[in-house]
C-alpha cells in the first residue's frame, strides 16, 4: 500500500520548504460563515485565489531589463484614528524588507501614495500601466 498524503499535508510541505529562502507562503483559506447574528462573513483573498499566497524576493538582473517582473502589494486599512497591531506591522516590515509593497492606508489617497510612490513607480506616478 503506498503513502496517502492528503492535499493539507501537501500545502504544509510546499509552505514550509518554500518559506525558508527568500519565498514567504501563507495559507489563504476562503470561504464564508454565518456570524452570531445571522450576517455572511467571507474570508480569504477572493473565490478562485489560490490556496497559498505570498511573494518570492528576486534579484533584478541585465538580462532581465524591460521585462515586467510582479511584486506583493499589502494595504492594511484602518479607518480614522485606528491602530495596527503589533502582528500587522511586523507583517509590513516583512514585505517591504523583501521588496514588496507594503503599509497602511487610513484613505484612498494613503493607499495611492503607498502604491504609487514607492521604489518601483516613483517616477511614473498615478500611470496604472505600469
Amino acid at each position: 500500500m503506498g503513502d496517502s498524503i492528503s492535499e493539507q499535508g501537501i500545502q504544509n510541505r510546499i509552505r514550509i520548504s518554500l518559506s525558508r529562502g527568500p519565498t514567504r507562503l501563507f495559507r489563504n483559506n476562503t470561504g464564508a460563515l454565518q456570524d452570531q447574528n445571522g450576517r455572511m462573513v467571507h474570508f480569504g483573498l477572493c473565490k478562485g485565489s489560490p490556496d497559498l499566497v505570498g511573494w518570492s524576493t528576486i534579484e533584478i538582473t541585465p538580462e532581465m531589463v524591460g521585462q515586467n517582473v510582479a511584486v506583493f502589494v499589502g494595504i492594511e486599512v484602518k479607518k480614522p484614528k485606528g491602530r495596527t497591531t503589533p502582528l500587522q506591522k511586523h507583517f509590513i516590515q516583512t514585505v517591504e524588507k523583501a521588496g514588496g509593497i507594503s503599509g497602511v492606508a487610513f484613505s484612498l489617497g494613503d493607499a495611492e501614495e503607498i502604491v504609487w510612490n514607492n521604489k518601483f513607480r516613483s517616477q511614473h506616478k498615478h500611470d496604472p500601466k505600469l
